[in-house]
């Protein structure tokens, strides 16, 4: 089954296009059919807008104007892809045919290639790779990233517990100029501010990044087509560079960085082996120092070390880095409710949304920092995140004219609407907007309150409010139970108003007082 391209996809084509990529390039780069790329840059030529113009295009409106999917069947190719490694353990074989395989392949699955195709994608597949071959790595192309295999340790102060540690490992492959971070774990958080200190040692930025298939980078690992994580797509988007994760199986892909990998073991574990670190910086501060000395030494068969090579070579073929720092980004799914706002529920806080979408499902693009509201790819909200608990934060622009009234409640807003019907009156409101965790909730119920003056008058709801306050049982329903059984008019209650010497109405009727309990 086709998959249809992602925006930030169609984004990465086109930044690859403007460095000079040519079509093939760019498909070997991330790993999409190369016909699928041509398809894709024929439209954007006949669009009417220029590549700058396209790159300043939200995902939304990009996604509109190119609809286009591509047609590689990742089902069947990876079947012909895992066929031919059986095939390579055969090839020396003595009466050897790639018909006799072709001919088992053709019957052990369901959609099978012609022979022509299938001897064509075994030649472009390993017409490249026969024998060994040094490659010549473009300067400023590609950065290689891994987690080394082997962990350091620290020592918790406290209670005197080992932590194991990850390292994170990056190199530019033309100078081999190495970068070396301990972090806490492999996950996305980490790898991702990993990879960005990475490019700040460096000073800028490569046009793509060469990462294994770990679980931090991709969502879906493949040989042929991995489909990079969100949050990593958005990284490389902030830093107007591209992913290219490494195929699975496949070590010879990303042979320079694990060869990085062996030699941070000898000069860099070998000697931390006795020393011992009570914190990641601590341990981060002994990597750097060693680490300038790796960068400094001399290659064997060249006159200079990783640095000169890189200072000389490689910097000036990096891009500028961002101006800003990335800040990662979570993503959870929220429905508009009635009263115009989404429930974020990592801080359980509101945020308003225009009145508009009210009753949609939109998509929260949350940082350490802001909130933005999305539906169908199109920003419509963003606010600065509050991390007061139940807080309501409201944009006044996002209401509607029967929705403002609402930006102007508050405790102080209800106890003066309350006062003009009475001191028992504000009395409740103010107890039934007290007694709950957020004073939101409450409002509704203060206003219905205040409301019932207009069947029952305000004398009667006063002293319905304060039979409510002596019983101790405040609330909304009890109120409105007392006025409908006349319980504020009740003999009991009036005995005790006439001793206090208070005014008893002529017309009070005391029906219903029986029931009272």
């Amino acid at each position: 089954m086709a998959n249809t391209l992602d925006p930030k996809d169609l984004k990465q084509i086109i930044n690859l296009k403007q460095d000079g990529y040519s079509n093939r390039q760019i498909g070997a780069t991330l790993g999409i059919c190369r016909n699928t790329i041509n398809s894709y840059i024929h439209l954007f030529k006949g669009s009417g807008y220029s590549f700058k113009e396209l790159l300043k295009l939200d995902n939304h409106t990009l996604e509109k104007l190119f609809t286009s999917h591509t047609t590689i069947n990742n089902k069947r190719y990876d079947e012909l892809m895992f066929y031919f490694e059986s095939i390579n353990k055969a090839r020396n074989h003595p009466g050897f045919t790639f018909l006799y395989h072709y001919t088992e392949y053709s019957q052990k699955v369901k959609d099978p290639y012609s022979y022509t195709q299938f001897m064509e994608h075994y030649h472009r597949k390993y017409a490249k790779i026969k024998g060994s071959m040094k490659l010549e790595h473009e300067a400023g192309k590609e950065i290689f990233v891994d987690f080394a295999g082997k962990k350091l340790q620290i020592v918790d102060k406290i209670t005197g517990e080992i932590l194991p540690v990850e390292v994170f490992v990056a190199m530019l492959p033309n100078s081999q100029y190495t970068y070396v971070e301990a972090c806490m774990s492999q996950k996305r958080e980490d790898f991702i501010s990993c990879c960005e200190n990475a490019l700040h040692f460096y000073g800028g930025v490569p046009k793509a990044i060469v990462s294994d298939n770990l679980k931090s980078a991709v969502t879906r690992s493949s040989r042929y087509e991995a489909q990079v994580n969100r949050s990593f797509k958005d990284f490389a988007r902030h830093y107007n560079c591209v992913v290219n994760p490494t195929r699975s199986y496949s070590p010879q892909d990303k042979a320079l960085v694990e060869n990085a990998v062996h030699l941070a073991y000898q000069r860099i574990y070998y000697p931390l082996r006795e020393m011992t670190f009570f914190s990641l910086a601590d341990l981060n501060k002994e990597i750097k120092l060693l680490l300038e000395c790796y960068n400094n030494l001399l290659f064997q068969r060249k006159e200079a070390s990783r640095l000169e090579l890189f200072q000389s070579v490689e910097r000036e073929y990096l891009k500028p880095l961002s101006s800003t720092r990335y800040e990662i980004k979570e993503y959870r799914r929220a429905k508009v409710q009635k009263i115009g706002y989404i429930y974020f529920s990592p801080d359980k806080t509101y945020y308003s949304v225009p009145y508009r979408y009210i009753g949609k499902e939109t998509t929260l693009h949350y940082t350490k920092g802001m909130v933005e509201v999305y539906y169908n790819q199109q920003r419509i909200a963003i606010h600065q995140r509050s991390g007061s608990k139940g807080a309501y934060i409201t944009n006044k622009d996002h209401l509607s004219s029967s929705h403002k009234q609402y930006s102007q409640w508050s405790p102080q807003y209800f106890k003066n609407k309350a006062a003009v019907h009475g001191s028992y009156v504000a009395a409740c409101v103010e107890r039934i907007i007290a007694a709950l965790d957020y004073p939101e909730t409450g409002y509704k119920r203060a206003m219905g309150v205040i409301q019932l003056h207009k069947s029952y008058g305000s004398q009667r709801l006063d002293n319905a409010c304060k039979r409510a306050i002596q019983a101790d049982a405040v609330s909304y329903n009890r109120i409105t139970n007392i006025l409908k059984n006349n319980l504020d008019q009740s003999s009991l209650f009036l005995q005790e108003e006439t001793d206090r010497g208070s005014h008893i109405p002529k017309h009070a009727n005391i029906r219903g007082a029986s029931n009272y309990k």
